[in-house]
């Protein structure tokens, strides 16, 4: 790979991204393109998180192109360099695994990933707790509850890392309760997150 500057880097993984989600839609009542979504997280890294650092912002744009797209890992290393891809992988499901054994990973994981990886999924959740409250898929309340205090136990692992994109979360995540008619002193996180994963069984 020929030298980028940081610039020519990111603008590529926007190309790069959009093309691999080019027939990928959200999953929200409008079904809006899906490469919205990645680039909304690294909005949030650059403008809440005021981080402008480009390897994190890159990766945020790739997040998902592994995980949801014929995207490999080498052809990340190939296209953009080693330190994007590695923080790429770490956000990235095991798709073969079953789903309830990829959702309590994540919570596990979140404990261990880089600083850079943290920033990538805290935005990540941020930006689909938004949706879940302002354009939410065709989900009943129990499962958005459920979704919401999963989420917030994958980001208290991660908490520490940049504290307006913990604050922003936070906000999010009192919404969906809070709408959802969640009383934020009563609430069982413990049982519901056990009655989330128990409804992927």
């Amino acid at each position: 790979m020929l030298f980028m500057t940081n610039i020519q880097i990111f603008v590529k993984s926007c190309d790069f991204s959009s093309k691999k989600h080019m027939k990928q839609r959200r999953k929200n009542k409008d079904g809006t393109p899906y490469i919205n979504h990645p680039l909304e997280v690294a909005n949030l890294i650059s403008e809440v998180g005021k981080v402008n650092d480009v390897i994190p912002l890159t990766a945020a744009v790739l997040h998902d192109t592994v995980e949801d797209t014929n995207t490999t890992y080498s052809e990340l290393v190939e296209t953009f360099n080693k330190e994007i891809a590695d923080v790429v992988m770490e956000t990235t499901d095991d798709k073969s695994l079953p789903k309830i054994e990829r959702k309590k990973l994540q919570v596990e994981h979140a404990k261990h990933i880089s600083d850079y990886a943290k920033l990538v999924k805290i935005a990540d959740k941020i930006s689909n707790l938004k949706d879940t409250v302002l354009d939410p898929p065709d989900w009943d309340k129990d499962v958005k509850v459920g979704y919401a205090i999963w989420s917030k136990a994958v980001v208290d692992n991660m908490r520490g890392v940049n504290k307006e994109l913990e604050q922003r979360f936070d906000y999010w995540y009192n919404e969906l309760l809070t709408r959802n008619g969640y009383n934020m002193a009563e609430i069982d996180c413990n049982k519901i997150l056990e009655e989330y994963y128990n409804s992927m069984k």
